[in-house]
């Protein structure tokens, strides 16, 4: 089973974008979803699978804070 989370896009450039996790910054590829900074996105193996709207992705970060806490 996967979990992933919703994570916000800072910047794209060509198919790539720079996404933030926990804090930090990786590039992942955007072939499969066309995505501009802003946008909260879900990532697997690399690639961004999928866009969420800002409002279900901070309602699941915040079911995943209350979790943690």
């Amino acid at each position: 089973m996967c979990v992933a989370l919703p994570l916000k896009v800072n910047e794209v450039d060509g198919n790539w974008a720079i996404v933030e996790v926990s804090g930090g910054k990786i590039r992942v590829r955007s072939d499969l979803v066309s995505v501009k900074p802003g946008d909260y996105v879900l990532v697997h193996a690399g690639f961004i699978i999928e866009k969420l709207e800002p409002e279900e992705a901070r309602k699941t970060l915040d079911m995943f804070r209350e979790i943690e806490g």
